[in-house]
């Protein structure tokens, strides 16, 4: 089989394209023939030697990847062999062998994807998906809300936008671009503007007519999420989910006083310690992509021999949607 494999840390082009053997499943595992691998942009940071988060960084050499889809044509010992010819999704953890056209996985981390799920959807929802679960758990939106997301033409935004419009609340949602501000609209979103514009938010006040935003969802931070942030009126939400832009918003005790918001992080610790674990939020968002209720923005796929290409699209922000890799 081929796979991605990464020999020392570093940029894009230290992902190869190699032939590698097949993979055996053990105890407890089944060997996925991979139909779409899912990018992320932690596989960026992973990538760079920077974890950005609890994890430790893998042992090199390492194939990256986190979320798989496609038919389970092996299992391993202790695993039905029922599951042989299902079409399944999986999230595989931190940089555990997703860019590669075998994955093993384990038996219990397995969905069996709903008829009329795509794998490329699938590979969405199972961690892009989940991570929305998990943010809009934390939002608590309603239709009294008036929201603002930023990223939103990116995979996470997009179904934080679907979301938001599905329980009624009035959207604004930011991208960089005119392409992107286009599918924003499409998404369903009532206000789009370009944050390439230095008056983006001036704009969004604008077409709030007076309306202060009651939620703003950050997943970019810098000076995006701090100009979100004063969009917010007297008991305001802020939801923050990352910071694409490198560095998280500025944001102190005293803003919170001044401006009469509360402020919460949806990811990391409160994500990972989530009571009932991250399954939940997995089958939640399979079911919503299933149901018709959320549809995953997918970028047009790469093939997995331009894994760097992918990294190299996704941090430069040509990509609109989620990344993925097909063999």
């Amino acid at each position: 089989m081929h796979a991605i494999r990464q020999y020392e840390f570093g940029p894009a082009e230290n992902l190869r394209y190699e032939e590698v053997p097949d993979l055996a499943p053990g105890a407890g595992q089944v060997r996925v023939a991979v139909a779409a691998a899912g990018v992320h942009l932690v596989d960026t940071s992973i990538r760079q030697g920077q974890t950005g988060g609890p994890f430790p960084l893998p042992a090199l050499p390492m194939t990256p990847g986190r979320e798989v889809a496609g038919v389970v044509d092996a299992v391993g010992a202790e695993v039905s062999a029922e599951w042989i010819g299902k079409r399944v999704v999986a999230h595989l953890g931190q940089a555990s062998g997703g860019y590669a056209e075998q994955a093993l996985a384990a038996a219990a981390s397995l969905h069996e994807l709903p008829a009329g799920v795509s794998a490329q959807a699938a590979v969405a929802a199972i961690g892009t998906g989940r991570t929305a679960m998990g943010i809009l758990e934390t939002a608590q939106l309603t239709a009294d809300d008036v929201v603002v997301i930023t990223a939103a033409a990116g995979g996470l935004g997009a179904l934080l936008v679907q979301a938001a419009r599905n329980v009624g609340a009035i959207v604004a949602g930011v991208a960089g671009g005119v392409t992107k501000v286009a599918l924003v609209r499409e998404l369903g979103a009532d206000i789009a503007v370009d944050y390439t514009a230095p008056d983006w938010a001036e704009q969004v006040r604008t077409a709030l007519a007076g309306r202060a935003a009651t939620v703003a969802l950050d997943g970019v931070g810098g000076e995006s999420g701090r100009a979100a942030l004063e969009l917010l009126g007297s008991g305001g939400r802020l939801v923050l989910f990352g910071f694409s832009a490198g560095a998280p918003v500025e944001l102190s005790a005293g803003d919170l006083f001044r401006f009469g918001i509360s402020a919460t992080a949806a990811v990391g610790a409160r994500l990972l310690q989530r009571p009932g674990g991250l399954r939940e939020l997995e089958i939640r968002a399979l079911t919503e992509v299933a149901s018709g209720r959320l549809t995953p923005l997918v970028n047009p796929p790469f093939s997995l021999k331009d894994a760097a290409t992918a990294h190299t699209a996704l941090t430069t922000r040509a990509t609109v949607g989620k990344v993925v890799l097909t063999p």
